[in-house]
């Protein structure tokens, strides 16, 4: 796994190069290390302006293009799996020349992977953020009956999605999704956004999330509250797992952080300051 390192002293966002691979990684700003990793779909690209803004208070952000989107290869099938995530991201940390403990902040699918990652690399991550993250495990169709995730329907998460994609507050957001992530994704590899697909609507992470709590490790939660796409069950068992941690709420949907940059550095660095 070669590094390909784009970085610049000054607090500014690079997208990932054209033809990048599965280690491409952009570099932002100077201060601690924070690293980000973004929804299923998606690339860093879609983040840009959040993501320099969040540079610009002090941190050092690191954005890698996980496996599977982006241009980078999929797994081998025997770690198409969370714990195949983690177990790349560590090797990826490793060759980024990363040695110290990180911040790390993870997006929906990317959420789900921080997860995981932060359960087996416990000497690697310091800190946790979780934005509108998948790994909740729990799901109700009228606010009353919880069930498993995993029974969720498949067109309940499909026109969920679509209902919060069409909304005129995201329409722009969605624009800029399809055209940086999703159509070249789909384009390039379907059957790894098809996999991952899989992989994100059934996540069930709450005892990964019950160790982390045993463990101490500080982690916070961010929620939009218009989130069509994570099922609001779905973060409170989250939420229950993890024994009530810091919660932080805000308006819009499950991305709003890509349209609303202000708020989600503020937010983040809200997040960063609690206990």
């Amino acid at each position: 796994m070669g590094v390909s390192l784009i970085q610049n002293s000054e607090p500014e966002i690079f997208g990932v190069p054209a033809g990048a691979d599965a280690a491409t990684l952009t570099v932002v700003g100077r201060g601690s290390p924070v690293v980000f990793l973004h929804g299923w779909g998606l690339t860093p690209r879609v983040y840009g302006r959040s993501l320099s803004m969040l540079a610009q208070h002090g941190h050092r952000v690191l954005t890698p293009t996980l496996p599977g989107f982006g241009g980078t290869p999929d797994h081998p099938p025997e770690a198409r799996t969370f714990a195949g995530y983690a177990a790349w991201l560590g090797r990826f940390l490793d060759e980024a020349g990363i040695s110290e403990p990180i911040t790390l902040i993870g997006h929906s699918f990317g959420g789900g992977v921080a997860i995981q990652a932060a359960h087996d690399l416990p000497e690697r991550v310091a800190r946790l953020v979780l934005v509108n993250s998948v790994g909740g495990g729990a799901w109700s169709s009228d606010g009353w009956g919880i069930r498993p995730i995993g029974e969720r329907p498949l067109w309940d998460w499909g026109a969920s999605a679509l209902g919060e994609a069409l909304s005129i507050r995201t329409i722009a957001h969605t624009a800029a999704s399809l055209v940086n992530g999703f159509l070249p994704n789909t384009l390039r590899d379907p059957g790894a956004v098809w996999r991952t697909a899989h992989l994100a609507r059934r996540a069930d992470l709450r005892h990964e999330l019950g160790v982390l709590a045993d463990r101490g490790l500080p982690v916070s939660l961010v929620w939009g509250r218009g989130d069509r796409t994570i099922p609001l069950a779905s973060f409170e068992s989250m939420r229950k797992a993890l024994r009530n941690p810091p919660v932080l709420t805000v308006t819009g949907g499950h991305g709003w952080l890509i349209h609303d940059p202000t708020t989600f550095a503020d937010t983040l660095r809200r997040a960063l300051r609690s206990p």
